[in-house]
């Protein structure tokens, strides 16, 4: 137990110098080293050293590209399986991702490896309660909207969470969005609405699935966000507090959203290879996403699930020959430069405020 506990503060510690010397080493600097690794484990064991430890190994760059290459890498898996593999109960595999999810918290949790939870009086028990109630709606949601609509209006759909979380974060947090940056998350949704236009096709059932996607989805983006940020909870144990949950509403989805016949799908060991793989990805983009939360804001998360959707198409248009059509080519560069000016301008907000203490 010890063995595993130092194995995953060497991973989480930046600096452990000490372990990269030879056998002639300074015996000093691997006491050293050591006693850093102890240190950071004790971090842990409480919520304000993890959420700082959090903040000191995971900022906005690290959690935004992970979120990124996890989001790319899901879709592919999904792809297959709801594709080749024919496993079509959208539900029932969002189910099984928060399963495998809180299975392996369970096992960080038996380690004294997840993170220690502010306490209980801290956080009301319906923030947390509301949250794993829209985790369930926002996820399973999503992938029925993605099972029942084309990619284009599935896109379409997720510009509207943009101003839905502008409006709503000024509703109940009083925050406020500067011209300049309302101008850039205009030209972002314009720039993917160009992109997507192309394919889409409509569907009524999938078009009410999309609208009641919306306002979970913002909701989920902004109880993470403000849990994270306000309250010192770190990803992994707000997962871990949450999921639980977000099963139980998923269980009462399943028979309304998901066809008949899941109990009859063939397992064999291909197929439940395919969909273990989806499980840990969606585990991943599960913590990555909190994690890109908690190091940014709900719009600029929201903002960074755009930029995927333009990098894909462009991607698809340089290196696999896709004719996506020079609509779509303009809109999607478009786009992407309404989301270097929204950077641009977070940026230089984040350098105001860091500089204000020093005056």
């Amino acid at each position: 137990m010890l063995c595993s506990r130092m194995v995953m503060n060497f991973i989480l510690r930046k600096d452990v110098r000490g372990f990269h010397k030879g056998k002639d080493g300074d015996p000093g600097d691997r006491g050293r080293a050591f006693e850093d690794i102890e240190a950071s484990l004790s971090e842990l064991h409480s919520f304000e050293g993890a959420r700082r430890l959090q903040q000191r190994v995971c900022g906005p760059t690290v959690a935004l590209s992970f979120n990124f290459l996890v989001s790319v890498g899901i879709i592919m898996m999904n792809k297959l399986v709801l594709g080749k593999v024919g496993f079509n109960y959208p539900i029932f595999l969002t189910f099984i991702h928060y399963s495998l999810s809180w299975l392996l918290m369970a096992i960080l949790k038996a380690f004294f490896l997840l993170p220690a939870s502010p306490p209980s009086k801290s956080t009301p028990f319906s923030s947390l309660l509301a949250l794993g109630i829209v985790m369930s709606l926002s996820s399973g949601l999503a992938n029925v909207s993605l099972k029942c609509n084309s990619v284009g209006f599935y896109q379409m759909a997720k510009i509207a969470v943009t101003p839905t979380i502008v409006l709503a974060e000024f509703m109940f947090f009083r925050k406020t969005v500067s011209y300049q940056k309302v101008l850039a998350l205009t030209i972002v949704s314009a720039g993917v609405a160009i992109a997507t236009v192309t394919d889409l096709e409509f569907n009524l059932f999938g078009a009410c699935i999309a609208l009641a996607w919306i306002i979970p989805s913002a909701v989920n983006k902004i109880l993470w966000s403000n849990l994270q940020q306000q309250h010192n909870w770190t990803a992994l144990a707000l997962m871990w507090k949450t999921t639980p949950v977000t099963l139980f509403f998923l269980v009462g989805l399943m028979p309304w959203l998901d066809p008949p016949g899941a109990l009859s799908f063939r397992w064999n060991s291909t197929n439940s290879s395919a969909i273990f793989m989806s499980a840990v990805l969606g585990f991943l983009l599960q913590w990555s996403g909190a994690l890109a939360l908690g190091a940014t804001s709900a719009t600029s998360h929201v903002v960074l699930g755009q930029f995927k959707t333009c990098v894909i198409l462009l991607g698809g248009f340089l290196l696999f020959d896709s004719n996506p059509g020079i609509s779509s080519i303009c809109g999607a560069v478009t786009a992407l430069g309404g989301m270097s000016l929204y950077t641009y301008l977070n940026l230089s907000t984040s350098h105001k405020q860091g500089a204000k203490p020093a005056k």
